[in-house]
């Protein structure tokens, strides 16, 4: 009978471990009530940058009221996400500040690859359902490639609003483009298409149908080159090609003037009014 009981003791004592084992969350990971509907937006810095191209957007959004949670998530060079800060309760549109160590990488499928890790996190963290995507120059890479991979994953959060600001998603002023070269159809397609956006016209096929309002954002400094500097008019608006077709709503704005220079258009004022606007009114 001694023996009987200490084996039942045993037993139960395993069963209730392997219960707390399926509770135990990462050291220093949130308790999060279930059934709270976080809709985070997450914005993606450009080549050689890092998140503090981020905060001028970011903390015009937490002036505006729209959100008082600003996390960042760090993505080591291996990929590997690092959340630093946590959401407050009860503050449902927190801002995720992404910064990739390995900022100099023109490998968009890597790129995209890290996108998705960041989410993968944010869903692990939060049991986020939903999330907003906000891009600068090779920012709105990260996102094409993402979407590129798992636009079509139903097993992942889904995007509801996506913003590409200064987008070069066929070249760049001096590497394969030059101002005025590039030409549109009256569909928006590139005359002469570049290997990343021959990759990206997947997209017409696979991006979530009447799922995603895309707002563009481009600058023009008006100094005749039809560009801000760094991407040309055209290079940006090549996106409508890719997309629009299957958006929930597709939108484009022109920022002119002497702060519609491409690493300006993220500290400009009537861009944070227009994020403000379409992601959180």
């Amino acid at each position: 009978m001694k023996k009987l009981w200490l084996w039942g003791s045993l037993v139960g004592l395993l069963v209730m471990l392997s219960g707390c084992g399926r509770s135990v969350t990462t050291p220093g990971a949130p308790q999060i009530a279930n059934g709270q509907k976080y809709v985070p937006t997450l914005f993606f810095h450009g080549w050689g940058s890092s998140y503090h191209a981020e905060e001028h957007m970011a903390n015009a959004a937490v002036k505006a009221g729209v959100t008082r949670t600003i996390i960042r998530a760090m993505v080591a060079s291996n990929g590997t996400v690092k959340l630093q800060g946590t959401f407050k309760r009860g503050d449902y549109r927190p801002i995720v500040e992404v910064n990739f160590a390995a900022n100099r990488s023109s490998n968009y499928q890597k790129v995209g690859q890290w996108a998705k890790n960041v989410v993968v996190a944010l869903q692990r963290t939060y049991s986020i359902k939903s999330f907003n995507m906000v891009g600068h120059s090779m920012g709105n890479m990260a996102i094409g490639f993402y979407l590129l991979a798992n636009g079509q994953n139903k097993h992942l959060p889904q995007l509801r609003k996506q913003v590409d600001i200064a987008g070069h998603f066929n070249g760049i002023l001096g590497m394969d483009d030059e101002p005025n070269q590039m030409k549109l159809t009256a569909q928006g397609r590139p005359t002469k298409i570049q290997p990343a956006y021959r990759q990206l016209m997947k997209l017409r096929q696979i991006y979530p149908r009447q799922q995603v309002a895309v707002l563009n954002i481009y600058g023009d400094k008006g100094d005749g080159t039809h560009s801000d500097g760094s991407v040309s008019n055209a290079s940006s608006q090549s996106l409508r090609y890719l997309i629009a077709d299957r958006a929930l709503s597709y939108r484009e704005v022109k920022i002119s003037g002497q702060h519609a220079q491409h690493s300006q258009l993220h500290e400009n004022a009537q861009v944070d009014r227009l994020l403000i606007r379409f992601l959180w009114s």
